[in-house]
């Protein structure tokens, strides 16, 4: 595979090198899309608005759907044509003393500035909703309560929830590798970065004037889903019941040594994985300076404790 992606590349600067002789302004001219093509794939998702919906299995807690916008999503070319959405991975947390589920759904940033008057965006929610019914295996209501914030979560994880897994690289055999054009190229290496096939979702009764279909473009592959561990928070407090720090306590007995565990701290929630066995995201009741959090792990007990010092309000 590493021959076929240095072949590739050799004929791909070879390439360059012809246009860049033969025709100037061609060149420059692909250059420009190439950096625009680059800055739109680049570019991160960003918040919207975030849904809360309650499944009919009630044990999982409910449902916060953050809906996004995100560039890297194609709008659709067409009034009356599919819209092209990204759905992330479905993943359990916590929060506010329940358990909760979150997903992340993508839309192209046109699509939500087109359904800024309240009917279009509640026809885009109830297209969501029964998107993420199929896609899930969920049994949602129609009733849903928008959120005062507009992200449950951090950014980057609804990042890394949307981005899902990379295919590998196709295989370039010797017979093929003369005959690609510059376009062939190009298209060829855009499939490392692709990890998901089309889905459409059909509306109950479709018309022309009402709003086009949903298009899932992406849809990441489903891994197994970790455990969320026991765990146990307290806020420490002074005499005068001024919060002073908070201590986390969880518990991980199928964990053998510290480095299994993976933690991410903001001043407002953390997240503790251990890849392919427990993760846990909590909301902190108080803000936290993270840069002072300890964390020790006991080996024999299989218990981590996490002490975050509550962050000083600014003078």
């Amino acid at each position: 595979m590493a021959g076929a992606a240095l072949a590739r590349a050799a004929q791909l600067w070879s390439l360059l090198d012809e246009m860049a002789e033969n025709d100037p302004q061609a060149y420059r001219r692909f250059l420009r899309q190439q950096r625009a093509e680059a800055e739109r794939f680049y570019a991160p998702p960003e918040p919207h608005l975030c849904l809360r919906a309650r499944p009919a299995d009630v044990v999982g807690g409910p449902l916060f759907i953050n809906i996004c916008s995100w560039r890297r999503v194609p709008a659709p070319k067409a009034p009356t044509d599919p819209t092209p959405v990204t759905v992330g991975r479905l993943e359990e947390g916590s929060g506010e003393g329940e358990l909760c589920r979150i997903i992340d759904v993508a839309y192209n940033p046109a699509v939500l500035q087109g359904a800024e008057n309240p009917e279009e965006m509640e026809h885009l929610i109830h297209l969501t909703l029964r998107l993420l019914e199929e896609q899930c295996n969920l049994a949602l209501s129609s009733s849903y309560t928008m959120e005062p914030f507009t992200l449950k979560g951090s950014l980057a994880m609804m990042k890394q929830r949307l981005e899902g897994r990379q295919m590998p690289a196709p295989q370039l055999s010797q017979n093929t590798k003369k005959e690609l054009t510059l376009d062939q190229l190009l298209h060829t290496g855009e499939a490392e970065d692709c990890s998901n096939s089309p889905v459409l979702l059909k509306e109950e009764s479709v018309t022309q004037s009402r709003r086009h279909l949903i298009e899932e473009i992406t849809s990441p592959e489903m891994r197994e889903k970790p455990t969320v561990p026991a765990y146990e928070i307290t806020t420490v407090r002074d005499a005068k019941e001024k919060p002073l720090q908070i201590e986390l306590k969880i518990q991980l007995p199928r964990v053998g040594s510290v480095s299994e565990c993976e933690l991410s701290i903001s001043k407002d929630d953390i997240i503790m994985e251990v890849p392919g066995k427990y993760k846990l995201q909590l909301d902190l009741p108080e803000l936290v300076d993270e840069e002072g959090a300890t964390a020790v792990f006991n080996t024999g007990k299989g218990l981590l404790f996490v002490t975050l010092p509550v962050a000083r309000p600014d003078p």
